[in-house]
């Protein structure tokens, strides 16, 4: 008998906390969602909560910087360990785009016009010698406020009628009802924007030589990544201004939003991705101090935010953080028994995989497949069967490709410790990994660094999988390259209440223990010999650092 089609089930608690965020015209703060991968963060906003969002006065704007054409067959795996990340450019002029469209439509509900595009910007920038340069001659003479015009009306003798038109819409020009002057206005708006954009650009023209030395010298400049964000944080400040309650209600969600912090750097006349990011954060987070901001929700996965972010940007309450795990054992069952596995397949299911949505959904779909070759008399496999073959599934696509990941970010550190760009405080006395090879020879670096990893693996099986890592001031296991490759893969997760390292889920928890016994099955005599050496007299020992007694 056939399983019924898999839906995504209601968070009652989590959507009124997301709903009351979005719900407001203007809030304070931006408000992170982060949590191990698989426990529906992205299915709860799009299937759920994104409809609602776009209904009536509401207007959201979702984002994927994650996204690839074609989609990444991998969706386990972390957006830094998936190949080329994605380049700089291209995550921000996403942003942008996503952001004009909201103000475009600012613009067409005469919300947003072109006095307050001057206003905003001239709020941030001297403006004489850019709208000088656009009309073409200086006149000291002149206001900002009549050079400004002027400059709006070179702007629309350069740009064709069409693509003025086509901002504004067609069912905007047509409407028999909007005077002249309403046309007129929002026409002045969409040029205003235009002109905006243009003398915008042009101050990060102007700045390019110093970009390109500060890239070359890897300082840091808060004027220069002001300067990198000023279009972005512009419109937000427009938004924000503009909105208005029951009439225009907007709000920005960007999922994944590591992928900006990690992106790749493909033109020097702008600055590294971190500096890009921290910048756009911070404007936000001042904005939202000031005046208040839109309501911005931002998705993650990596653990960085859960655990780190609020340290660097100084302020524990900084964002409003909301962690989430999904189902504890008791609530999966209650969703999924009878209605998509019966009491005996949970028992199996509770025990060997756990309650992941994720797990639960991909389960699911094999049980659906398993159940279509079984009326044509092709299968006649089990349950237990089946789960046996989902696991084998994890450990080839997902497991063991991310732990050849962390070997390379292990060879890499290694690289790293011979050319002496890591510093001594991180080789402490007594760290199992102060002693990589001194040679570059590849095969010594990829044993050096399969040692350490099945070091820390056989460490987190000791430590029954869960690590407090602010016991007892432990913090130096944020010092540990095979933790942090651990959680680059994103095999691990460090959350931050309680604070727990740990595996995502309780299957990609048993195939790290296949993947530990796989490779001791394949080591040689000498090899043997080493890991046991570095075990006895080098080895990690987390057994302080166990969860509470009765945490699950």
């Amino acid at each position: 008998m056939g399983k019924p089609a898999w839906k995504i089930v209601p968070r009652p608690l989590l959507e009124t906390v997301l709903n009351n965020h979005a719900q407001r015209h203007r809030v304070h703060q931006p408000l992170f969602l982060h949590g191990p991968r698989g426990v529906g963060k992205s299915s709860l906003l799009l299937h759920r909560l994104l409809r609602e969002w776009n209904h009536g006065p509401h207007l959201a704007a979702y984002l994927d910087f994650a996204r690839s054409d074609p989609p990444l067959p991998k969706p386990w795996a972390s957006w830094s360990s998936s190949g080329d990340p994605r380049t700089l450019t291209s995550v921000s002029t996403d942003l942008e785009s996503a952001l004009e469209s909201l103000v475009e439509r600012g613009v067409r509900l005469g919300c947003i016009g072109g006095r307050d595009v001057f206003s905003t910007l001239n709020k941030w920038h001297g403006l004489r010698s850019a709208l000088c340069r656009v009309i073409g001659r200086r006149d000291e003479k002149m206001s900002i406020s009549a050079l400004w015009s002027r400059a709006v009306l070179a702007v629309s003798s350069k740009i064709d009628g069409r693509e003025v038109d086509a901002c504004i819409g067609d069912s905007l020009i047509g409407n028999s009802g909007n005077t002249v002057e309403e046309i007129s206005y929002i026409r002045e708006a969409v040029l205003s924007l235009k002109l905006a954009k243009e003398i915008v650009r042009l101050h990060q023209q102007w700045r390019g030589e110093a970009v390109r030395h500060l890239n070359r010298t890897g300082r840091y400049s808060m004027s220069l990544a002001r300067s990198a964000t000023d279009w972005p944080c512009i419109l937000i400040e427009l938004l924000s201004n503009a909105a208005e309650v029951d009439h225009f209600q907007p709000k920005l969600i960007i999922n994944n939003i590591e992928v900006l912090r990690q992106a790749a750097l493909d033109d020097d006349s702008t600055v590294s991705a971190p500096m890009y990011h921290d910048s756009f954060l911070w404007r936000l987070i001042a904005l939202g101090v000031n005046e208040k901001s839109i309501p911005v929700i931002l998705i993650t996965s990596d653990s960085y935010y859960s655990c780190q972010a609020y340290v660097d940007f100084g302020y524990s309450n900084v964002f409003i953080s909301r962690e989430t795990f999904g189902w504890t054992p008791q609530e999966a069952k209650l969703h999924m028994v009878p209605q998509f596995f019966s009491q005996s397949e949970w028992k199996v299911i509770d025990e060997v995989i756990g309650p992941n949505p994720r797990h639960l959904s991909e389960l699911h779909a094999l049980m659906q497949q398993s159940s279509s070759l079984e009326v044509t008399g092709e299968s006649g496999s089990n349950f237990e069967d089946l789960v046996d073959a989902y696991l084998a599934h994890l450990q080839v696509t997902v497991v063991n490709s991310a732990m050849e990941s962390a070997l390379d970010i292990l060879k890499k550190f290694a690289e790293d410790v011979r050319n002496g760009k890591v510093a001594d405080c991180r080789l402490h006395f007594g760290a199992p990994w102060r002693h990589p090879p001194r040679s570059s020879d590849p095969i010594k670096s990829l044993r050096w660094a399969k040692i350490n990893l099945m070091d820390f693996v056989q460490s987190l099986v000791n430590a029954q999988f869960g690590l407090n890592y602010l016991a007892d001031s432990s913090l130096e296991i944020l010092d540990d390259p095979s933790a942090i490759a651990m959680l680059e893969v994103g095999l691990l997760y460090m959350q931050r209440d309680p604070s727990f390292v740990r595996p995502v889920s309780r299957g990609i928890q048993r195939c790290l223990v296949r993947w530990l016994v796989q490779e001791k099955l394949k080591m040689g005599f000498l090899e043997k010999m080493m890991f046991k050496w570095h075990r006895l007299i080098r080895g990690r020992s987390y057994r302080h650092l166990l969860k509470e007694l009765g945490y699950k």
